[in-house]
């Protein structure tokens, strides 16, 4: 007799196959925090698990996946990172990237769940977190944000998006030292970090209470990162019993133990459809068809004559490919483990967890280890986007939306002048940015991250936000 097991129970019907033995693994980390981790295991039943994919093929939507501009932010840092490639898309400037594992891989669960935050945030859950970071004051709208605080004299701020996931950041000012009669106040510099960094133990007890009110008091932390005499507590949750990947909340505590700064997201994860869910095997070898060379030294690799040789082959003894584009010879990485998690991608424009497989990466014998991520789901429920459409134009890389505002991200140079207009329809609002050059004198090639705020004629809704130079479909930031 069969028994249902509940949905995140991870232990249950597996498919037949040894369990991978590895002596450690990373935990998942986002760029330079800690997380749990989960090894996945097998048992002998698998008529349950088939039923149960077959359910989820028969009412799962397909995940329409969109091109991310950047990757996640580095927890802790309230600052916004310029774009850069995001976990497991290989760098289309350098060489081809061939992952072979050390050992056995894992298959997983049978399925698993999407989780996305959904709704806005209310200014109650705002002035709750403002509360227990000592930012005075009552939450009031600028754009598409919630902010307490004084964003232009001493003292902190805090600013959270008003549409889920309710991305936050905090900030406190660092007070500077009085200006001496007769010198220059106004280019004087905050003073160097000249204190001791509090202990990992002491950081994480003065985290605890901003970790609770956002809903992470249970999340896996790590206490290890520093940023001069700042050290950052990132907290990477569990949800569903699973590990996450790009979900982290960053808490900087500074030398006097109290918090100086952070980022996360306010709204609380909700269960969404369930997938069948591929194997850490098929992972990988998607990983490396995307990366454009094969894990088995076959085809691909780059535009160059000599295959790249398998583990216990004779390396040919011929000078180093260069391809003709530029690019040198694939490099290989070692995937040490495999971890089944969720982990952050874009479905639709939203931020979403989505079922995938963690990889932990070690480039050469004692080289840094990293995490390299690659969606689990059966490739039949993904739509992988579009490749964008070559434009000089400035294109959209985030927005934000409350009600017929909408707030839209892009980077742009320091000289020029920049304005965004929207064409609406009833199933999507098209964004296009107008940039002016400055005329006379010379510029500084500087990019910065740039925001414009365009009134729409009726609410965003559901509609779908779409960058106008390249066709492709906004992130909500």
């Amino acid at each position: 007799m069969s028994t249902e097991r509940p949905d995140n129970d991870v232990t249950g019907p597996r498919r037949r196959r040894p369990p991978l033995a590895v002596a450690s693994v990373a935990a998942a980390v986002l760029l330079a925090g800690g997380g749990g981790a989960y090894w996945a295991s097998t048992a002998s039943d698998d008529g349950g698990a088939a039923e149960s994919s077959a359910a989820a093929r028969g009412k799962a939507p397909v995940l329409a996946l969109d091109a991310a501009e950047a990757g996640p932010a580095t927890p802790g840092d309230p600052s916004t990172p310029p774009p850069g490639i995001a976990p497991g898309e290989p760098d289309p400037g350098g060489p081809p990237v061939v992952y072979r594992a050390a050992g056995q891989l894992p298959d997983g669960p049978d399925e698993a769940a999407v989780h996305r935050a959904t709704g806005t945030v209310a200014p109650t859950e705002v002035a709750r977190l403002a509360k227990v970071l000592g930012v005075p004051g009552t939450p009031r709208t600028e754009g598409a944000s919630w902010v307490v605080g004084d964003e232009d004299g001493p003292g902190a701020l805090l600013k959270v998006t008003k549409q889920a996931p309710g991305t936050w950041t905090f900030a406190r000012a660092t007070p500077v030292k009085p200006c001496e009669q007769g010198t220059m106040c106004a280019n004087q510099s905050p003073p160097e970090a000249d204190g001791q960094p509090v202990s990992e133990k002491a950081a994480k007890a003065a985290a605890a209470p901003v970790l609770k009110a956002v809903g992470q008091d249970d999340a896996a932390l790590n206490a290890g990162q520093l940023m001069g005499d700042v050290r950052v507590v990132n907290a990477d949750p569990k949800v569903d019993g699973l590990p996450t990947y790009g979900w982290s909340t960053g808490v900087q505590i500074g030398p006097d133990g109290k918090v100086a700064g952070g980022s996360g997201q306010l709204k609380a994860l909700e269960k969404g459809d369930t997938y069948p869910a591929i194997g850490a095997d098929e992972a990988l070898k998607q990983l490396n068809e995307a990366s454009g060379a094969r894990g088995d030294g076959g085809k691909d690799i780059g535009g160059c004559a000599t295959p790249v040789p398998l583990e216990g082959e004779p390396k040919p003894s011929v000078p180093e490919c260069v391809p003709p584009d530029g690019n040198r010879a694939p490099v290989t990485q070692t995937v040490e483990g495999a971890v089944f998690g969720l982990a952050l991608s874009y479905v639709d424009g939203r931020q979403t967890l989505v079922p995938s497989w963690l990889f932990s990466v070690r480039q050469g014998a004692g080289g840094p280890e990293s995490t390299v991520t690659q969606i689990a789901v059966a490739p039949e429920f993904v739509e992988k986007p579009a490749a964008p459409t070559p434009s000089g134009d400035r294109r959209t890389t985030s927005y934000a939306a409350d009600g017929r505002t909408l707030e839209v991200t892009f980077w742009g140079g320091v000289c020029s002048t920049y304005t965004a207009s929207a064409e609406e329809s009833p199933g999507q609002v098209r964004i296009s940015i107008a940039e002016k050059s400055q005329k006379d004198g010379a510029c500084i090639m500087i990019a910065k991250e740039l925001k414009r705020t365009v009134t729409l004629d009726a609410p965003l809704g559901d509609r779908t936000v779409i960058d106008a130079a390249s066709g492709a479909t906004v992130p909500r930031s």
